[in-house]
């Protein structure tokens, strides 16, 4: 797998590379008995013909190798069954279901469905998003609202009806971006729903707190995901600066989401997360 696209060459990307950064580190089922749900479980076709692992599956086979069963939530019933298999394949516990989030009479039903099937629910995995990539000049109503609709109403719906029904205890974790923070993308409605996001994430928690659930959000910076790889296609540019001479992988994000879904982090709530390498304190390399 590739980790590399469109990133420096003077240093070498696999010093930073490790067995978590790949998804083979040993296993310790720091979920064990837990049960969660992933949105965004499936991932996009792409034109790779080896496409790297996305955030969502990456989420759900983690999880499911931590012990955890996953119910792996999907627009597309394909995508959510391939994660289902693999977790199966690995020895995991899981099962898919399929909703359109851009849907807001689908959403209380599917996580109800969910939870019912789980036998409960200790923890939601929010990472799906999309993006027109339009620039200000070019945005409509249609796709601004298009985005919103699935990066941030989708959000707080989900996050409205898991309230009412996680276990005290739970944790849920939204999946924002490092382009909440920065203009780099000339994409404003992608950019402004994921800075929703990280507000969002903070309302959540406060309205969590009494109930025992936590909420969290991580921000990804660039990463190889067939999302990531999709953006640099249309920007050749994109990634040039990255630190440590790559870009991020599925699977470190992942991790970022195993710990703070985890009991480990039982006192950390209403936080944001950064997973850029470092980016967005200003460390760059030079392209």
């Amino acid at each position: 797998m590739s980790t590399t696209t469109h990133a420096p060459r003077q240093i070498d990307p696999s010093a930073s590379l490790h067995a978590e950064s790949l998804g083979q580190a040993p296993h310790y089922r720091r979920l064990a008995g837990r049960r969660i749900v992933v949105v965004g479980a499936g991932q996009r076709k792409t034109v790779d013909a080896d496409p790297p692992i996305g955030n969502g599956r990456a989420m759900a086979v983690l999880f499911a190798r931590e012990g955890a069963t996953v119910a792996c939530v999907d627009v597309a019933q394909d995508a959510a069954d391939a994660t289902v298999e693999q977790i199966a394949a690995e020895g995991g516990h899981a099962f898919t279901e399929t909703a359109d989030v851009a849907n807001p009479a689908a959403i209380a039903p599917a996580l109800t469905r969910c939870a019912e099937r789980l036998g409960g629910l200790d923890g939601l995995a929010l990472n799906v998003g999309i993006s027109q990539g339009l620039s200000l000049p070019k945005m409509t109503v249609e796709a601004w609202d298009k985005d919103y609709a699935v990066n941030v109403r989708s959000h707080m719906l989900f996050a409205q009806r898991a309230l009412e029904i996680m276990s005290p205890g739970g944790a849920i974790v939204l999946t924002s971006s490092l382009a909440s923070q920065r203009a780099g993308g000339r994409n404003p409605a992608y950019e402004s729903s994921k800075a929703a996001q990280i507000a969002l994430g903070r309302a959540i928690a406060r309205a969590g707190e009494s109930k025992g659930i936590r909420c969290n959000v991580i921000a990804p910076g660039f990463m190889d995901t067939p999302m990531g790889r999709d953006a640099s296609r249309r920007r050749a540019d994109r990634a040039l600066t990255v630190p440590f001479g790559r870009q991020g992988t599925g699977w470190e994000v992942a991790y970022a989401a195993l710990f703070l879904i985890s009991n480990e982090s039982s006192y950390v709530n209403a936080h944001t997360l950064f997973l850029d390498g470092g980016h967005l304190g200003g460390i760059q390399r030079d392209g």
